[in-house]
């Protein structure tokens, strides 16, 4: 069967499981619909927390992003590898034990301040837009190329079955269905690792074929610095980024996992503070598996590309080249007339939509912007890497399919949790908590799914015009809840003097500092810039780090130029850091 009909089939078959699910967890009460009532099992929740975390930028992005940036690349799993560590322990038996299963109803609460509260739903809203446009992204590019259908009409298929499970079920739904939605991309993940591994350097485990040998008996990694040295480029073991904007990334990497409200609340949906911790632990195992084999898939990834189009003419590339062209994801630009492809070291060129040409009668060329001086005939989407692997490999047709079903499990999985995340800030934190008080459980469900239509409708316009490729979105998204929630949360758990005016006035500033640097520079607004005006060297996804340093200071500052906070709100801190005894957290 051809590669198209496997994907319908596998697509068809998952997504049949994820409406069955829904149906099945159809939520009932505003409980149900917030946290899955309180019922999940550790495993279940560490599964589940995983498909959450796991989001098309994991899946799709990171080892595409890793494959062209070599050892830059690493940033990325050490700081989304070690930011869940840091929520794990640091941050979540505590909010658990206080007992608000939004950020925005935690620091309302801890802050003793509705506009604490409508600060914190506003930065809760710009962090999971500016994460779930990423994911929107991911579900269009696997849509638009295996199922041979536009991308924007690709992310409003996205759109709808997000919309059905997250509509129906909230969190007790999409609880569930990410519980399968786990199984369904680690498998997609692993299966070509297994078989390419193999393939290249005759081991099993992707994690051991990277340190491997090829046939020649030469390391799999010094093939790919030599390939690397003779086009151009820097060794692939090697890094151009600075030790300051390394450190940057990570940091706000890290500490923007341990500021994610879509992650936090997943700690409220098991029974007990002991019960949290536990799924923490399976949710770190569960995401192991697929971080320690991001670098072996980009390593494959990468050799496969250089060794497959690289002075190849383009008459003779294989089908998968021509396939993906039609997408505009990989553009090729024959600027020196010889007719073949020149991937070497220079700026890359910008792939644009096929047009067909009368006289060769098929699509030929692609349009090229910004085709400068430099050699570089080749543009290569970052985000085709995982997904045009096992083409490049020559794989079966049903492992290639099978990674689709994979890239629209993790962006949908991910995508419904963010979504939820939205809808809870507008009915619970806003509606309930602020606007109506005294509203139903079922006027407050109906509000929720409200916004979750909302929602969706301004997430499909983001995947239909996304900022950038989905690692560097997603990386921003980071920023932003570092800059904003982190200082926040970290200051209100273990700082009794930090009061409602220095958690607003750090919020504030924080979040429109991120804000301000990456529309410069990395949307273009305020004169732009180059990296040469980037400030103190740092990167748009490390700036993060610096402004969630400004935060904490003026916190700090301000907290103690203004009143304590109640003897209350005192208390409350002191109670939530005893781990012991701490049993059932307290429902509200």
């Amino acid at each position: 069967m051809s590669v198209q009909v496997w994907t319908w089939i596998l697509v068809g078959v998952t997504f049949a499981l994820y409406f069955g699910i829904a149906i099945w967890a159809r939520a009932g009460s505003t409980k149900e619909f917030y946290v899955a009532g309180g019922g999940v099992s550790p495993l279940a929740n560490g599964m589940a927390t995983a498909a959450d975390w796991m989001s098309a930028a994991s899946f799709i992005s990171m080892a595409g992003i890793i494959s062209f940036t070599g050892y830059d690349g690493s940033v990325y799993l050490m700081g989304w590898t070690g930011g869940y560590v840091l929520l794990a322990l640091l941050l979540a038996p505590y909010l658990r034990k206080f007992g608000k299963f939004t950020v925005p109803d935690f620091i309302g609460d801890r802050y003793y301040s509705n506009v604490a509260r409508t600060v914190a739903v506003i930065c809760a809203l710009i962090v999971s837009f500016t994460y779930v446009a990423g994911q929107m992204r991911g579900v269009g590019v696997v849509f638009s190329q295996f199922l041979q259908v536009d991308i924007t009409f690709g992310v409003i298929i996205g759109m709808a079955v997000v919309l059905i499970f997250a509509f129906l079920g909230g969190m007790k739904g999409i609880t569930y269905t990410q519980v399968a939605q786990y199984c369904v991309l680690i498998f997609a993940f692993m299966v070509p690792a297994f078989f390419i591994s193999i393939q290249m350097t005759g081991n099993v485990i992707p994690q051991l074929g990277m340190g491997g040998t090829v046939e020649d008996g030469t390391y799999l990694l010094d093939k790919l610095d030599q390939l690397h040295t003779q086009l151009g480029f820097k060794e692939y073991t090697d890094g151009t980024k600075s030790t300051w904007d390394v450190f940057a990334i990570t940091l706000a990497l890290m500490v923007g996992t341990a500021g994610l409200p879509h992650v936090i609340v997943r700690f409220f949906t098991v029974p007990k503070v002991k019960d949290a911790r536990k799924s923490a632990g399976y949710a770190l195992l569960l995401i192991a598996i697929l971080y320690t084999t991001a670098p072996a898939i980009a390593v494959f990834a990468r050799t496969n590309l250089i060794e497959t189009v690289s002075e190849t003419k383009y008459a003779d590339v294989p089908d998968w080249f021509k396939n993906w062209e039609d997408t505009g994801l990989i553009a090729w630009s024959d600027k020196n007339g010889d007719g073949k492809i020149q991937y070497v070291a220079g700026g890359a060129i910008e792939g644009k939509k096929p047009v067909y040409t009368e006289e060769r009668g098929d699509y030929g060329e692609r349009l090229i912007s910004n085709a400068n001086a430099n050699a570089n005939e080749l543009y290569v989407d970052r985000d085709i890497m995982v997904l045009a692997n096992p083409e490049i490999a020559k794989l079966p047709n049903w492992v290639i399919a099978l990674v689709a079903a994979g890239g629209l499990a993790a962006a949908l999985s991910t995508a419904a949790g963010l979504l939820l995340v939205i809808s809870t800030s507008i009915s619970h934190d806003l509606i309930k908590k602020q606007i109506k008080p005294d509203i139903s459980d079922k006027g407050e469900l109906m509000w929720a799914r409200i916004a979750i239509v909302g929602a969706v409708i301004i997430a499909g316009y983001f995947g239909i015009n996304p900022p950038g490729f989905v690692a560097a979105v997603v990386a921003l998204a980071f920023g932003l809840a570092a800059a904003s929630f982190f200082p926040a949360i970290i200051l209100g758990i273990f700082d009794k003097r930090m009061n409602k005016e220095g958690a607003i006035a750090g919020m504030v500033v924080g979040i429109t500092l991120m804000l301000f640097y990456m529309m410069k520079f990395k949307l273009g607004f305020f004169g732009g810039g180059t990296e040469a005006d980037w400030w103190f060297g740092t990167s748009p996804e490390g700036f993060g780090t610096i402004a969630m340093l400004v935060n904490v200071v003026i916190s700090l500052v301000v907290s103690r130029a203004t009143a304590a906070p109640p003897q209350y709100v005192q208390e409350i801190v002191e109670n939530i850091r005893i781990p012991s005894g701490a049993g059932e957290a307290q429902s509200h």
